[in-house]
């Protein structure tokens, strides 16, 4: 993880785009079937667990905006998509 992250809910925000980027990626890697499928859902489950760490630190209802925020609003290369709300 980078050393920027001003907080632990600014790791977990990085670490969840990043993990994204990684199941995005698994889409179109040289993986077929089964393999794929593992290896995206293991991103999909530490996204989960990420989720209920915020829900610790934040709240329920914060933890879901933020989670929601940061898997939308960023492309797979981890640049902002334009039109997209800044995460908070």
């Amino acid at each position: 993880m980078e050393d920027t992250c001003k907080s632990e809910v600014a790791c977990l925000l990085e670490e969840i785009k990043q993990q994204h980027a990684a199941a995005e990626r698994g889409l179109s890697g040289l993986a077929q079937g089964t393999a794929r499928h593992k290896f995206i859902s293991a991103r999909m489950e530490r996204i989960g667990q990420i989720h209920e760490e915020l829900q610790r630190l934040v709240g329920p209802e914060q933890a879901t905006l933020l989670v929601t925020e940061t898997v939308q609003g960023y492309t797979g290369s981890g640049k902002r998509r334009k039109n997209f709300p800044a995460t908070r």
